[in-house]
């Protein structure tokens, strides 16, 4: 064993016979929260709770260029959470909700500012819904009892959660992870986006600032100022760090599914709609532009391609030109497919591999139409065309305000099609029908974390539908929709012969 981890599980046990009423010689002195940290300004006053003293680690509030220093302050705040319990865990989650509606315009700017992708406001709309981010009420421990005395079972925390961000979500993914996180009674270490680091590390800053004047915790959530994949290897394989917690795209998921660590993954999707005859036509069209227009369709549990009824097609796409969408020729898609995909041609001919352009990722419809070389009318909200089934705005995950329309002569080839456009991530499908064994079949075969039916793909985390919100959704790893649950390890104690009362 290092003598670093041996320093560590001292400083441990010590805290532990602090709380337990002794005082071991080697235990570390607490500092007084007032004389640890300056002062800081503008909102909230609170009781001041005690920080341990650590020399070079003051006055960040949560902001590290170092990675190991951001997972040793992560550490010391957790060590400071579990001494003022489950009230704590409370406020911070309180403070957390609070500014995250409070700051929702300012920090909706300086993210969009920062990143370019997206809308203003769903940005703010996205932070102003942090209030529907679960909490402490989650953690309602189980008790069985009998004959031979009573058995309990509650949810604890691992200690230090380290965290990957994303660029498409960044304030909002950081602040439900830290609801989740802090709720189960961890604290957090983010590798942010590179391309959302500045915006993260501001709200980051500003929870801290408030936390400790309310509690005295300085850094219960830790951020790396300039993220690296170095600083992601560096966080990942840090002693104190037990869990992990990612949502990004393919490559850092297997990055940290090969760390050796426990891993909660929330990974891509390329989620598909059906639609069949026997739904309302009007509503189905209102739902789709508005999921799949959704800050530009960032989302990754957004509509990416639809796969229509033939006998309805028609009607459909009508619809949705009366409800906010515009509707692309042949040549026009052609146009706009060139600009948003570099094509790579397969072997002896293939289609081979259509890749993304980013600078079209997440931008406006009338950016995407002028590539497509035509003007549309202030306020639409989504382009779209009629496609084959192989056509690479099928095929990729391309999160930008334009959808495909494939015709399909039934369910069977439906729920075929979606399965194959899906990849098998077992992310996010919806349908559009009355028919309760289409919806079942489809259901069965797709297989995915949410299924939505006779809405927009929000209603799958609540908005607009039943349930809770959360931008992590774990589905590579099968963890689903994370919520404080998520974020903690089940322990058993058991009495045995005594207690039961009766």
């Amino acid at each position: 064993m290092s003598a670093a981890n041996e320093q560590l599980i001292r400083d441990i046990v010590s805290e532990v016979l602090g709380r337990l009423g002794g005082k071991p010689a080697s235990a570390k002195p607490l500092a007084s929260a007032e004389s640890a940290a300056p002062a800081a300004a503008a909102c909230g006053c609170g009781s001041k709770g005690t920080a341990v003293s650590t020399p070079g680690l003051r006055g960040k509030f949560g902001v590290f260029a170092d990675a190991n220093e951001a997972c040793v302050a992560a550490q010391e705040s957790f060590l400071q959470l579990q001494q003022q319990g489950v009230a704590a865990r409370v406020k911070i989650v309180e403070i957390v909700k609070a500014m995250a509606e409070a700051n929702a315009e300012p920090w909706g700017k300086i993210e969009l500012d920062e990143t370019r992708i997206g809308r203003l406001d769903h940005k703010i709309e996205k932070l102003k819904i942090i209030k529907l981010v679960p909490g402490v009420e989650w953690l309602r421990p189980d008790a069985r009892s009998g004959d031979h005395g009573i058995t309990l079972e509650e949810y604890t925390p691992f200690g230090v959660v380290g965290a990957v961000t994303p660029s498409t979500h960044s304030i909002p993914t950081l602040s439900g992870n830290i609801v989740n996180i802090i709720a189960a009674g961890n604290a957090a270490v983010f590798n942010p986006h590179p391309s959302a680091a500045r915006c993260a590390a501001i709200a980051i800053r500003a929870f801290n600032e408030a936390i400790y004047r309310e509690i005295g915790i300085e850094n219960i959530a830790t951020i790396i100022e300039k993220p690296s994949m170095e600083s992601f290897a560096a966080m990942c394989k840090h002693d104190v760090v037990r869990l992990l917690l990612v949502t990004g795209g393919p490559g850092v998921v297997k990055a940290a599914m090969q760390t050796g660590k426990r891993a909660i993954c929330a990974g891509p999707g390329n989620p598909p709609v059906y639609v069949d005859d026997t739904a309302c036509m009007k509503r189905a069209a209102k739902a789709i532009i508005q999921g799949a227009s959704y800050d530009n369709n960032l989302l990754c549990i957004g509509e990416k391609e639809v796969f229509a009824l033939e006998n309805i097609a028609d009607k459909l796409m009508s619809q949705m030109e009366q409800n906010g969408g515009v509707k692309l020729t042949s040549i026009q898609l052609e146009a706009l497919t060139k600009a948003a995909f570099t094509i790579t041609p397969g072997q002896g001919g293939g289609c081979g591999h259509a890749a993304v352009n980013k600078d079209f990722i997440g931008k406006d419809p009338s950016v995407l139409a002028r590539a497509a070389g035509l003007n549309i009318p202030a306020g639409t909200q989504l382009l779209f065309a009629e496609t084959d089934a192989d056509h690479p705005f099928v095929v990729e995950e391309q999160m930008m305000p334009f959808l495909p329309i494939t015709r399909v002569k039934s369910l069977e080839e439906g729920v075929a099609r979606s399965l194959v456009a899906e990849h098998g991530y077992k992310h996010t499908a919806i349908i559009h029908s009355h028919d309760v064994e289409a919806m079942t079949a489809m259901g069965r075969a797709l297989d995915t974390t949410l299924f939505i039916k006779n809405g927009p793909c929000m209603a799958g985390l609540g908005l607009g539908g039943e349930g809770y919100l959360s931008f992590s959704i774990a589905t590579p790893t099968g963890e689903g929709v994370s919520n404080p649950r998520t974020f903690t390890r089940v322990r058993r104690c058991v009495m045995v012969d005594n207690l039961r009362i009766y």
